[in-house]
């Protein structure tokens, strides 16, 4: 379905920049896009590899562990299918302890392997399962403690405070993370709900 939208922007694209005597407009900036994207590529690829790198560091010093274990009696509650100290629940720890931080882009590979062992757990199906659907929730409503990379753009644009804004973040990051769990766990239970009403009308 994708595939059709894609091409569908792209043959409007040409389309009107033929119409409108701009097709050299259209030409430049697909380069440019493309370009950008390999640049993108560079920039994601090297933060992935640092901080998978950093993650091995901090593993085999014992600080992955740490964080799991002060995490523990949050993460057990909120992902009941994961075991405590597998590789899941590690990668879950540091994302969450990234996130607080305010490090997106340590939050991010993290956040990927955190899925990989997720779905290698489910096996080979193609739905997510509930412990999926509560991380991303939880990694989209993250809750920042220090917001480092909003901060950093602030004192770039030349901002005389910028952890002025930290009330508001934290007050609106901790209601949009409490709502976004209590709808993920709400929804956990409605298909148990709907096969215990259905066994209830099954004939004896």
């Amino acid at each position: 379905m994708m595939s059709w939208v894609w091409f569908g922007l792209i043959a409007l694209s040409v389309v009107f920049g033929i119409c409108t005597g701009r097709i050299n407009q259209v030409s430049q900036a697909a380069i440019s896009g493309a370009c950008d994207a390999v640049s993108l590529f560079l920039v994601l690829l090297a933060a992935i590899c640092l901080w998978n790198g950093l993650m091995r560091i901090a593993d085999k010093t014992g600080i992955t562990g740490l964080l799991q274990r002060l995490l523990l009696p949050v993460t057990k509650r909120l992902f009941p299918n994961l075991a405590p100290g597998g590789a899941a629940m590690k990668a879950i720890s540091m994302n969450i302890a990234a996130n607080l931080l305010g490090l997106g882009n340590a939050a991010t590979p993290l956040g990927l392997q955190a899925m990989s062992e997720m779905k290698k757990k489910a096996g080979a199906t193609n739905t997510a399962t509930n412990s999926m659907a509560t991380f991303v929730v939880i990694n989209t409503a993250s809750l920042q403690l220090i917001p480092t990379t909003i901060a950093a753009i602030r004192i770039k644009y030349g901002a005389a405070a910028p952890f002025d804004i930290l009330p508001a973040m934290w007050f609106a990051s901790a209601v949009t993370l409490c709502f976004g769990i209590a709808a993920a766990k709400s929804m956990e239970g409605r298909p148990k709900r709907r096969l215990c009403r259905s066994a209830k009308n099954l004939p004896p």
